[in-house]
């Protein structure tokens, strides 16, 4: 009992001193990975999916979802130098496809690694509203969220070992791990949520991108709703979910609009 103490207690003190903040909202992480490591994985692992799916041959909405990327691609770019952080995205190699799919998805891996299913643009329906999905999804990598996932599952589904050793003797699971906590795994019918607490952060750093790269923040409230009408109120109550309501969502995104705004007409005066 005294060395299975002991054992936990080390545990505790590792996670503890494993904590980062994210970057902008200074909210404290869990962050076992290092940085070098998710990026060589989101390198390898982005590949593999490009070789197993099949690109859209659709040249109108894969150019849009190109120019979409790269001018919120643009905005973060701006947004961390403004903020002294540049360095946080000096090995970003970013990438923006589309790919041939009914699933109702987008996700965005570190290093700007961003899928958009064909699915889903019937609901994003021009490209304000693959803005907003943009950016919610390029924030999610920001924010570091798949890191944090993958810290809590490797603790959880393979006893805390790191990365490295989890590849190497238990490689299926470790993949199917990473490609859930980015959103990439397979699940029909809604966008692959995150915790309420990484919706949430994704919700209003994304706004912040898409208004910084000219997109106006309101189209927001419109793609939440018509992704509710999709849904057709078949999601579960809040507080079995792991992510917010519908309903919470769009008052919580109507609650950040103003300071969004600020970043949309700051952009068009510049354009100006």
């Amino acid at each position: 009992m005294k060395n299975r103490n002991i054992t936990l207690l080390l545990i505790l003190i590792f996670i503890i001193t494993a904590c980062s903040r994210v970057l902008i909202s200074n909210r404290r992480q869990l962050a076992l990975i290092p940085n070098s490591s998710m990026l060589e994985m989101s390198f390898d692992q982005y590949g593999q999916f490009l070789e197993d799916n099949s690109m859209s041959a659709d040249e109108k909405n894969t150019e849009m979802v190109k120019r979409v990327g790269k001018n919120i691609q643009s905005a973060v770019e701006r947004y961390f130098i403004e903020n002294g952080l540049e360095d946080e995205l000096q090995n970003y190699e970013w990438e923006f496809n589309l790919v041939e799919s009914n699933e109702v998805n987008a996700w965005c891996m570190p290093g700007g690694k961003v899928v958009f299913y064909t699915g889903i643009l019937p609901l994003t329906r021009d490209e304000n509203g693959l803005a907003v999905v943009m950016g919610h999804e390029i924030a999610h990598a920001i924010a570091d969220h798949g890191n944090e996932r993958m810290s809590q599952g490797l603790i959880a589904q393979l006893g805390g070992v790191a990365l490295s050793v989890a590849l190497s003797e238990k490689p299926e699971e470790t993949q199917q791990l990473w490609m859930t906590a980015f959103g990439a795994g397979a699940q029909l019918g809604v966008l692959l949520p995150f915790s309420r607490l990484h919706e949430s952060e994704a919700d209003h750093l994304g706004l912040i991108f898409m208004a910084m790269a000219g997109y106006n923040p309101n189209h927001a409230i419109s793609f939440w709703r018509r992704m509710s009408e999709y849904k057709g109120g078949e999601a579960p109550a809040e507080f079995l979910s792991t992510h917010p309501s519908d309903g919470t969502r769009i008052a919580d995104i109507e609650q950040l609009l103003p300071e969004a705004i600020k970043y949309f007409e700051a952009s068009k005066a510049k354009l100006n």
